[in-house]
């Protein structure tokens, strides 16, 4: 029986391994909106053999970020420029939210936490040089401390449902334009000057500017390589607290 359960896991644990590799692929851009995905390509270049690779494809599927089509096979999910909108815009203002609560929720350690987080992400060279990326994995952090800081658990939820992963395929090309970390950067120092002083409002304020100029640029990209003309930039006040 323990021969059985060690198998068991070791098999599930090359799935994982499997899908995060795909996942890492797709979020850093390696694997495009739209490419079509070679499953005998890909068990060669991972070195596994087709079964897992399978398992892994349909739990990728299940979280939108692959899609298989009759006759074509899998791709990467592409989302158009129109559901974009409307996926960044509903993130706008349930993270703005959120920022909201964590302003009366999150304890004070947190909070310096994220402080303490951002004086390390100061010392990164792409920051120091003005250069575009801005590491993922801080990023990601900084956000879901600030979601799970909100303590509502049925936002926490929401804001990393399927729409989470669809985003992450798009936050790739925001994190390239020279001089995007510096600004990003000061837009987290907002945010968490904002909760420091307990002030909802503009907590809320500033993570909304902040995801809001992140959309922008998104926008103005997905422009730029054709898929569709620029939208109109967003209605009232634009960079109040940027």
């Amino acid at each position: 029986m323990a021969g059985v359960l060690t198998n068991k896991v070791k098999a599930q644990s090359l799935v994982d391994v499997v899908a995060e590799r795909i996942e890492a692929a797709i979020f850093s851009g390696q694997l495009q909106p739209g490419s079509r995905l070679s499953e005998q390509g890909l068990a060669a270049s991972l070195g596994v053999s087709r079964g897992p690779l399978r398992e892994a494809i349909r739990r990728l599927e299940g979280r939108k970020l692959l899609e298989r089509t009759p006759n074509i096979g899998v791709r990467v999910a592409q989302v158009s420029l129109k559901d974009l909108n409307e996926i960044l815009q509903m993130r706008e203002a349930l993270e703005g939210l959120a920022c909201s609560l964590a302003a009366v929720n999150m304890p004070d350690a947190e909070i310096a936490a994220l402080r303490k987080m951002l004086d390390a992400h100061e010392k990164q060279k792409s920051v120091q040089e003005a250069k575009g990326h801005y590491e993922e994995t801080k990023n990601l952090d900084f956000h879901s401390r600030i979601v799970a800081g909100s303590g509502n658990e049925r936002l926490i939820q929401m804001l990393s449902g399927d729409f989470h992963y669809l985003l992450r395929v798009y936050r790739y090309k925001s994190r390239t334009r020279p001089g995007r970390a510096v600004e990003v950067l000061q837009e987290h120092r907002n945010i968490v000057a904002a909760l420091e002083s307990r002030d909802s409002t503009a907590a809320e304020h500033a993570m909304r500017d902040h995801l809001r100029h992140a959309r922008r640029y998104v926008e103005e990209q997905l422009a730029a390589e054709g898929e569709a003309p620029p939208a109109p930039p967003p209605k009232g006040r634009t960079r109040d607290l940027g």
